[in-house]
């Protein structure tokens, strides 16, 4: 994800609710191998990247070198072999990604810029709360790696890249992993929180400070899905802000 943390300084078919009871009718068996498709999926997706970020969080931004064409299309790799990954387990069960919520309507991209612009509500204000805590424990504003510390100067490459993660982020992390964790467990609340800790997870590369910023806008998208259960729009509002923050890497 492209979410700038420089910003801190300056579905015709929608999948109804699943009842709080929802794993009551899963086999053991099933609900094992349920299990085991979603850590899978969260692994072949996000696996490197957590323990990137882990890196880079230790040993700072020096230590990730120039990303090239060949990192930038590697990630688009990654990224569509991921996808491909979560729609073959999807179909061994007869679902599809509109089992998800995802489904093209310009009524739900025209949603996605209001949910874009409650989750950059929700940025600035995450954003005020970690700097006066800090303040308050330290004595002075939170810094850390920005954007252009990892970024910078970005390839013609970095446009397809950007255009494909909101689809990856958000169908795997947002609306597959929530999706399957109520439907396991019954829990939206566990679905939330697991669904917004991967994806900080794999964001400390930022520090600790800018990943607890854009875990606040994690939470709005995590929010809205759960209670919609309407893909696109998290896909829209995610991608607008990789595609500002590509912008300002230019």
């Amino acid at each position: 994800m492209l979410y700038n943390s420089e910003m801190i300084n300056s579905p015709a078919t929608i999948v109804s609710a699943p009842s709080t009871n929802a794993g009551s009718d899963i086999s053991t068996g099933d609900i094992r191998k349920r299990w085991f498709e979603v850590c899978l999926i969260l692994l072949a997706a996000y696996g490197s990247s957590i323990i990137n970020s882990i890196y880079l969080l230790v040993n700072g931004p020096g230590a990730m070198p120039h990303i090239s064409n060949a990192r930038w299309t590697i990630g688009i790799v990654q990224e569509t072999t991921a996808l491909l990954l979560l729609g073959y387990v999807l179909s061994r069960r007869g679902h599809s990604f509109r089992n998800l919520g995802f489904r093209w309507s310009l009524r739900d991209a025209g949603i996605g810029l209001l949910v874009a612009g409650l989750s950059y509500a929700a940025y600035i204000t995450g954003s005020m709360f970690v700097h006066v805590v800090h303040y308050s424990m330290y004595g002075s504003l939170a810094t850390g790696p920005t954007g252009k510390d990892f970024f910078a100067h970005p390839s013609v490459v970095a446009i397809p890249f950007s255009l494909l993660n909101p689809f990856f982020e958000e169908l795997i992390v947002r609306a597959y992993l929530i999706t399957e964790v109520v439907q396991l467990t019954g829990s939206s609340v566990l679905a939330v929180v697991l669904s917004v800790a991967v994806q900080f997870s794999y964001h400390l590369y930022y520090g600790w400070t800018g990943a607890i910023s854009l875990a606040f806008p994690f939470l709005a998208l995590a929010l809205y899905y759960v209670r919609t259960r309407r893909a696109l729009p998290v896909i829209v509002a995610h991608g607008f802000f990789d595609i500002y923050a590509l912008f300002k890497l230019l």
